[in-house]
């Protein structure tokens, strides 16, 4: 399969999967455990009490969407009990956590007795489970209730007056945290490891967008702290909404700090321009939204949440105009970026349709942000090490491209040997006895008037090759201008300057024409700019003598 293709068969899936997550079938294995109770809702009038309304089941209904009530206080009566099956065990009744003053719930019994049992805002707390359930623990001395009864003071009506009501085990509780401990323990596992791992390859890296992804991460990592119910247990004397009042906070952070990483991924021709500016607008909106129902809340709470759930899906959507213009840049890392961002932008839609109540609620949908950018932080890191891949391999072909360049700019673009500059750069400062030998093509002039300019380089060319051919191991060999050469080694590996005669005596030259060299040769120190100098007088001057004795000879410079 093409690599294109990855970004759609992963969001078929992910529609799938969401489809799966809307059904009852999936309180499975939930925190949403037990048996799933029906209930009934009417409004709380003066004088109600709870006796009265076990009795009264026509003031109730059952049909009625319960979005489509005003916040406030209500009643909310379950189906008769005597139907589930191993009632009188079932001890526990369970319920979501939702923006509420207090709850009261009121179990009848055979006799006719009715017991209640009032949380407010704090008990609400102290008694929430992990995946955030609010558990009743009956009393089992007053054998199993044929009804339940509860009295919701304070209802915002965001996601329904009561949802997931259950009746449960005590081992099926128990089973239900030990699961989501596991669920948010992996998480907070995930999240820490991926914190502390691109630190780290931020330490070394510097790049900005691994800051912005460890900021997504720690929000990320505070916003399941708050939503699991791990923030009650911790710190059981907060009230209940205000641990929903920091999802919020939390949430709109993560969301920020996903569209700035975001951002910051790709180069900044992809967010440049109305792009930049629209990301800035949206992310400006979210947070506005966010500060207004952290302050105002429970003040006009069903708007504040409407416009914090418009501003949280559009901050997500923002991220879209980002992707469409890697695609048109045609951006190596862009197939890997959209993986990682379909299932944050698929459920942030869906949980928009909850709160719009066009979708039922459901435990995995309300938790699904976690898991989608669980899903997301975990393939943003593959496109952090896969972006990071590419920039070293951009770096390293830089520094390869530098490096051609400096040998470039060192080496005689004719012989290949060193030019005068690099000789000199790498010959100065050797240490110990040196041995310099310079040799000249003799009549050189008269090559070039024979075979031509091309004839003489390739002339040039043979000689130098004939000269590497000669050289030991370390040997520094260098066209020094037109056709002098330099030869650099330890005075105790230095070549016979006659075997260089020889080997050039016996090459084979354009047209077989016949072409010597004149040497002189000297040896001595190199390890500053005056030896070099005072080296070099002394070869040429040996050269020199070469050239004077009758050429194609070689001569050594008396010691200084």
């Amino acid at each position: 399969m093409r690599r294109a293709g990855y970004p759609f068969v992963l969001f078929a899936t992910l529609v799938a999967l969401a489809m799966s997550l809307i059904t009852p079938a999936a309180h499975a294995q939930s925190a949403v455990t037990g048996v799933p109770l029906s209930v009934c809702v009417t409004r709380v009038a003066e004088g109600d009490k709870a006796a009265a309304m076990f009795a009264a089941t026509g003031r109730f209904d059952c049909a009625v969407q319960q979005r489509s009530l005003h916040q406030g206080d209500y009643w909310v009566l379950s189906q008769p009990l005597d139907t589930i099956p191993d009632r009188a065990s079932r001890e526990r009744v369970r319920i979501g956590s939702l923006w509420q003053d207090r709850v009261t719930l009121y179990a009848l019994y055979p006799n006719g007795q009715v017991r209640g049992w009032a949380y407010d805002g704090y008990a609400m707390s102290r008694h929430l489970q992990l995946g955030a359930m609010i558990q009743w623990r009956l009393d089992p001395a007053l054998g199993a209730p044929v009804r339940l009864l509860w009295r919701v003071d304070g209802s915002a009506n965001l996601r329904g007056i009561l949802v997931a009501p259950t009746l449960t085990t005590a081992p099926e509780a128990s089973r239900a945290n030990i699961m989501m401990a596991a669920i948010y323990s992996g998480f907070v596992g995930l999240c820490i490891a991926l914190l502390i791992y691109n630190l780290a390859m931020w330490g070394a890296l510097r790049h900005r967008f691994q800051l912005a992804y460890c900021a997504m991460v720690l929000s990320l990592l505070l916003y399941a702290f708050t939503s699991s119910g791990g923030l009650a247990w911790v710190n059981p004397d907060i009230l209940n909404n205000d641990r929903l009042r920091f999802n919020y906070v939390f949430l709109a952070c993560a969301a920020a700090t996903a569209l700035m990483f975001a951002r910051a991924f790709f180069p900044p021709s992809v967010t440049e321009g109305w792009i930049s500016r629209w990301a800035n607008r949206m992310t400006a909106l979210a947070l506005s939204a966010m500060v207004m129902f952290a302050l105002l809340a429970p003040w006009q709470i069903r708007l504040l949440d409407a416009f914090y759930s418009i501003s949280f899906a559009m901050l997500m959507l923002a991220v879209v105009p980002v992707i469409a213009r890697a695609w048109t840049e045609r951006s190596p890392h862009l197939w890997l970026f959209a993986i990682a961002w379909a299932a944050p932008i698929l459920f942030a839609a869906l949980r928009l349709l909850a709160n719009l109540s066009v979708v039922r609620w459901n435990f995995w949908l309300d938790n699904s942000t976690i898991l989608s950018m669980a899903f997301e932080a975990i393939v943003s890191t593959l496109a952090i090490a896969y972006r990071i891949r590419l920039l070293s391999i951009e770096r390293d072909e830089a520094i390869e491209r530098e490096i051609i360049a400096a040998r470039l700019a060192d080496i005689d673009p004719l012989t290949g040997l060193l030019n005068r500059r690099a000789f000199l750069r790498q010959a100065i400062g050797r240490a110990g006895e040196q041995a310099l030998i310079l040799s000249d093509l003799d009549h050189f002039k008269h090559v070039n008037e024979t075979l031509g300019h091309d004839g003489g380089d390739e002339v040039l060319r043979v000689f130098a090759r004939v000269l590497r051919q000669a050289a030991p191991a370390g040997t520094l060999i260098a066209r020094m201008g037109g056709e002098e050469f330099a030869m650099l080694c330890p005075a105790d590996r230095a070549i016979a300057p006659d075997a260089v005669l020889e080997r050039l005596r016996a090459a084979r030259m354009p047209f077989d024409i016949s072409v010597t060299a004149s040497i002189g040769a000297c040896s001595g120190p190199m390890a500053s700019e005056p030896d070099w100098k005072a080296m070099y007088r002394r070869a040429d001057r040996a050269l020199f003598d070469a050239k004077q004795a009758g050429r194609d000879r070689a001569r050594f410079a008396r010691a200084a």
